[in-house]
């Protein structure tokens, strides 16, 4: 599972990338069956076989970010938004620094509401960022796959994130995850974390999830992040 970017200085200078990808994550709880970097390992999937169809710079992740609906579940660590926020513009004013003037983030946490904002102000003065995948990207990608689940009910641990780590790294995926699938509604989420609405820290059907979905998943939004890389390079400075 190679990730993360082994390239050189004399590798980025030979490339002329006008698009960096910034992967990231968190460090949270996915229930007893997958890892605590779980969201951090797809975002970085998601990242590298984008840079690597696009041939644009791949940046290392962000591991720590905004997860404080987990607060309290062993491992989970969070960060204020503020700080992400400040992480993801100083990335991309020291990109600008060395001649990479457009960012995508790659984020791999709902949680991480606070990007929506960075990327919509980092626009004001031209095409400067996006966020990737959108919506519709994720919707595209679970009906090409073929999953079984809505985005609705599998909200976290469920079959689209085990999926995709049984494709990529099945030896992380604990048997565990073929019985424990849970489903809720979860109207306060965020006056009650996750711990209002599930014991396990799961909240979807992951007993569903196949490496085969998850290869498809991937593949799918390889193919969507051409959109948004367009909708960037398109872009003029005003």
């Amino acid at each position: 599972m190679d990730l993360i970017t082994t390239a050189t200085t004399t590798d980025e200078a030979n490339r002329h990338a006008d698009v960096a990808v910034l992967p990231v994550g968190s460090f949270e709880q996915h229930g007893d069956h997958l890892p605590l970097l779980t969201d951090t390992i797809v975002a970085c999937a998601i990242a590298k076989a984008a840079a690597t169809a696009y041939d644009l710079m791949l940046l290392p992740p962000v591991t720590i970010s905004c997860s404080q609906e987990h607060t309290g579940w062993p491992g989970s660590v969070s960060i204020r938004s503020s700080t992400l926020a400040r992480i993801i513009t100083d990335v991309a004013a020291s990109l600008r620094g060395s001649g990479v003037e457009r960012l995508i983030v790659v984020n791999g946490h709902g949680g991480n509401y606070i990007l929506a904002n960075v990327v919509q102000e980092a626009n004001v003065e031209g095409r400067r960022m996006a966020l990737f995948p959108r919506r519709e990207d994720w919707e595209t990608a679970r009906q090409e796959a073929g999953l079984a689940s809505s985005s609705h009910d599998d909200m976290h641990a469920g079959e689209i994130e085990t999926s995709v780590l049984l494709h990529l790294c099945p030896e992380v995926v604990r048997d565990s995850y073929r019985t424990a699938d849970h489903r809720t509604e979860r109207p306060d989420l965020l006056v009650l974390g996750m711990r209002g609405y599930t014991d396990t820290g799961v909240i979807g059907e992951p007993s569903l999830a196949t490496a085969r979905r998850g290869k498809t998943v991937l593949d799918s939004l390889t193919g969507s992040f051409a959109s948004s890389l367009a909708v960037l390079r398109d872009g003029t400075d005003r």
